[in-house]
């Protein structure tokens, strides 16, 4: 690939989603690309850069070549000890908090194909006697379309249940459908699935408790994740929780978070106290 048609490509997708895409991932860009410019009826990317640089190709040319580069890498109770930490403290905290009005919002930022927020819903049914009575909105957002769209399905293959999908859950709430498996309508239910991107102040989304945004700053510059992060904090009450991945941080970034002592992953608004703490 030459150097002026990568630049090209990585300023797009920086521009477009946040992602920054180094020189090494050539490789990756040529590959996930491909099939794109197959199913336009170009030969190959000799075709389809000129066709995105003229505007030629339309919205939907530019959409589908953000969304081949986008990462949606997901599994379900992904490293396990975050959804023990959300059952075990953020939970019970929040539940105390919010004791008046009965009424939890959870946002989960770049959901991919919705483990994340279905992993959550399982959770809240399996603790179904302890959060008798109350509300629990679960709004899942990713920028592609075509994950959303699978996410609502809640149709996954034999692959994708099986990564961090305990037997006996998969057995409990999902039923096989040829040779996919799909989640209980129950819980498909439980979750709001939409398109979102994150460069996108998320005002017009409402105000949430609990936000998880894992695993995603990892792929924007500085000025980006904190544009992101301040974002949430604009749309969290002063005693929020925001989850970010394992090797994620607000420091250095903004000053707007700042670490829940005990809780690794797991951040609190600086200007206030939170309703989450290590016991």
């Amino acid at each position: 690939m030459r150097v002026e048609d990568f630049e090209y490509l990585a300023k797009l997708l920086k521009d477009r989603s946040g992602l920054i895409v180094g020189k090494d991932k050539v490789y990756l860009l040529e590959t996930r690309l491909m099939p794109v410019a197959r199913r336009h009826g170009l030969k190959g990317l000799d075709e389809l850069i000129p066709k995105l640089r003229s505007g030629s190709g339309g919205e939907k040319l530019m959409v589908d070549v953000t969304e081949a580069m986008t990462t949606n890498e997901s599994l379900f109770f992904r490293d396990t000890r975050p959804f023990d930490l959300f059952r075990d403290h953020v939970l019970p905290g929040m539940m105390q908090a919010r004791g008046g009005q009965r009424k939890i919002r959870i946002w989960s930022a770049a959901c991919s194909s919705g483990q994340e927020p279905y992993s959550l819903a399982i959770l809240l049914k399996e603790n179904q006697a302890k959060v008798s009575g109350w509300r629990f909105d679960i709004v899942a957002t990713d920028l592609s379309k075509e994950i959303v769209d699978k996410g609502k399905a809640g149709l996954y293959t034999q692959f994708e249940v099986q990564r961090g999908l305990p037997i006996q859950l998969l057995v409990k709430y999902f039923r096989q459908t040829g040779d996919k498996w799909q989640i209980d309508a129950g819980l498909r239910s439980m979750v709001q699935f939409g398109e979102f991107n994150l460069l996108t102040h998320p005002r017009s989304l409402g105000q949430f408790d609990i936000v998880f945004c894992r695993n995603v700053l990892i792929y924007f510059d500085q000025p980006t994740k904190k544009k992101v992060l301040e974002g949430i904090a604009d749309i969290m009450p002063k005693d929020g929780v925001l989850y970010l991945g394992g090797a994620e941080t607000v420091l250095g970034v903004t000053d707007r978070f700042k670490p829940i002592p005990g809780l690794r992953g797991i951040y609190q608004r600086s200007d206030g106290e939170p309703a989450v703490k290590m016991a």
